[in-house]
């Protein structure tokens, strides 16, 4: 009777471990296919192949601790592995350039978190050795939307519109010399340039720990695939 009760309990066991690996293949697909989906509504292909990306425009930025917001100038400019990102006003000016291996910000402590490992910057790695597709925390469990994860740990969780595929909003944190900052970015218009859906408007909240820093975006110029020089990356 014991070895009976034995057996029948490892076959259920062995059930149990079946369904359970079952759903989890179901719902690795659907994010996967989720995360294909997205990538194509973003230019597909035409993303993947885009060399360069530049955006110019204006931004208002209110500063922790303050109400008041500040207009500035702003410019993104990424090339594979390269990034720089600066903004300008008559109040302040803020400078982070990365040269593929290093990263320089021009205000002490202050680090955003990498342009080509979070946000929509990501999306053309998708299927690349190293970055994996899972699901949304628990606190957003209830939205559609996905994880990626970049081989450094860098992580974007989507949100996602149902009818158009597109990003609506994506989340994130990182460790900065010990220090846990975030950030959130809500697109509120696209663009199409040459096949690839950038983000126009958007506006971003970057918690820095101790303060909380907001600024809206609105692009406008956008250039796919312009040259650009390599000593716009250079670190000084």
């Amino acid at each position: 009777m014991k070895k009976y009760l034995a057996a029948l309990a490892i076959f259920l066991l062995a059930i149990s471990l079946k369904a359970q690996n079952t759903s989890r293949s179901t719902e690795d697909a659907a994010l996967l296919e989720m995360a294909q989906a997205t990538f194509r509504a973003h230019g597909g292909e035409k993303l993947t192949q885009s060399r360069t990306l530049i955006l110019r425009g204006s931004v208002e930025v209110t500063a922790p601790g303050s109400t008041q917001t500040l207009p500035a100038s702003f410019a993104l400019i990424l090339a594979g592995e390269k990034y720089r990102f600066d903004i300008q006003s008559g109040f302040f000016n803020f400078l982070q350039v990365s040269d593929g291996f290093n990263t320089s910000s021009s205000m002490p402590g202050v680090s955003l978190p990498p342009m080509n490992r979070v946000g929509l910057y990501i999306l053309p790695k998708l299927g690349e050795p190293g970055y994996t597709i899972s699901a949304l925390p628990e606190k957003l469990k209830k939205k559609k939307g996905f994880r990626m994860t970049s081989p450094e740990g860098y992580y974007s969780d989507f949100l996602i519109d149902e009818k158009t595929s597109l990003v609506k909003e994506f989340e994130s944190s990182y460790d900065y010399n010990g220090r846990i900052i975030s950030t959130s970015v809500a697109i509120q218009k696209y663009k199409d340039v040459e096949g690839v859906l950038v983000s126009e408007k958007f506006s971003q909240r970057l918690d820095l720990g101790q303060a909380t820093a907001y600024a809206s975006f609105n692009a406008k110029d956008i250039l796919v695939n312009s040259e650009v020089a390599d000593d716009v990356f250079t670190i000084k």
